[in-house]
């Protein structure tokens, strides 16, 4: 690539990167957003599952494979990377906990300042005899961390601003297809040059080292879940959480470390990472709707439950049309109007004569 090309695809990627995270972020109701942040129960299990299970899957594979700087240092980087944008991108289309989903994102995002650094000293020690650490191009990692951040704000900030649900389909709308578009574009630029077109034509445990950290962290990840008692939308969401990883990142830094065939060789990491992940993930997310994990009905067309995002489909039913309550106290019926925002039990209305023969109500 040129320079000037260079330039251009990496601004095209943040520009995508962030219509993609600003589009779920502003399809997320603020409400939810908050009931979320005090879900400590997904959140804690989250970033364990994010910052310390899968960095240690990553590390256990690079030992037990042997991988040389070129692929294991790509792949710590991986492993050790907060929740990729994309994340959101399939806890929307298959209707997992997308609040969760976004909440998750930013906490993560925010934590991998000190947990990205971190779990690289710590595992790339380890891994590897001399020291790497100098080698890596801080400034570009932090970059694409901002890009993310600054999305997640903007984004929360404008569902809080304009609450209506037609800006929040229109943000949904936008943001599928920011998601769409940079698979493309990585897949595009991932496969240029003369390396990255042998990418199918290297050994099988290339391909087995690559992808075990994202399949094992799926499993595990789930099963945690499912030991803390989350509930199955949530579940659903923090295994797809903790192996989705934000592989631009890792190529970020393979452009900067390595050159030539070691380039080349590196590149093919986060790219067939990322091939892994939709495999996995998508299978996944198939078999948990059809269990009825997910927030859309098992029973219901895979053409609707792609398209149709019951996130927005729930908030509108919150600020549907009045309906009417009935209390009858001594051969006197009450009518009370109330929203559907709103729960009103009836064993919490009280009733008592007034002097003008009529009834007092009271809740």
């Amino acid at each position: 690539m040129t320079t000037s090309t260079e330039i251009l695809a990496a601004i095209s990627g943040n520009v995508l990167l962030f219509a993609l995270v600003y589009g779920m972020s502003a399809t997320v109701d603020i409400d939810n957003l908050r009931e979320q942040l005090g879900n400590r129960n997904a959140l804690m299990t989250g970033v364990f599952c994010q910052f310390f299970l899968l960095p240690a899957l990553g590390f256990i594979v690079v030992k037990a494979f042997r991988l040389q700087h070129t692929l294991g240092i790509p792949l710590l980087v991986v492993t050790s990377s907060p929740g990729g944008s994309y994340s959101n991108w399939w806890c929307s289309i298959f209707n997992a906990d997308l609040a969760l989903s976004v909440t998750m994102t930013a906490v993560s995002t925010i934590l991998s300042v000190i947990f990205l650094p971190l779990n690289l000293a710590l595992y790339t020690r380890f891994s590897f005899d001399d020291d790497v650490i100098g080698n890596i191009d801080w400034v570009a990692l932090f970059l694409s961390i901002s890009v993310v951040v600054a999305a997640i704000f903007l984004g929360l900030l404008s569902s809080y601003m304009i609450r209506t649900i037609v800006f929040r389909r229109g943000a949904n709308i936008l943001g599928n297809v920011a998601g769409v578009g940079l698979m493309l574009f990585s897949a595009t630029v991932a496969n240029t040059g003369e390396g990255d077109s042998k990418i199918w034509e290297r050994h099988w445990s290339f391909y087995v080292a690559v992808s075990l950290p994202c399949a094992l962290g799926l499993l595990i990840a789930n099963i945690i879940a499912y030991v803390r008692k989350l509930k199955p939308a949530e579940r659903v969401t923090v295994a797809i959480e903790c192996c989705y990883q934000n592989v631009g990142l890792s190529s970020s830094l393979a452009l900067t470390m390595f050159s030539g065939t070691e380039l080349n060789e590196a590149m093919g990491v986060p790219f067939f990472f990322a091939v892994s992940e939709i495999v996995f993930i998508s299978t996944y997310c198939l078999v948990a709707w059809k269990l009825g994990w997910t927030k859309a009905p098992k029973d219901a067309n895979l053409c609707a439950v792609i398209c149709r995002s019951y996130e927005v489909t729930n908030q509108k039913k919150q600020v549907s049309s009045p309906r009417s309550v009935s209390s009858k106290t001594n051969d006197a019926v009450t009518t009370l109007s109330v929203d559907d925002s709103s729960s009103l039990d009836l064993d919490q209305v009280k009733t008592k004569p007034a002097k003008d023969g009529n009834v007092e109500v009271s809740v």
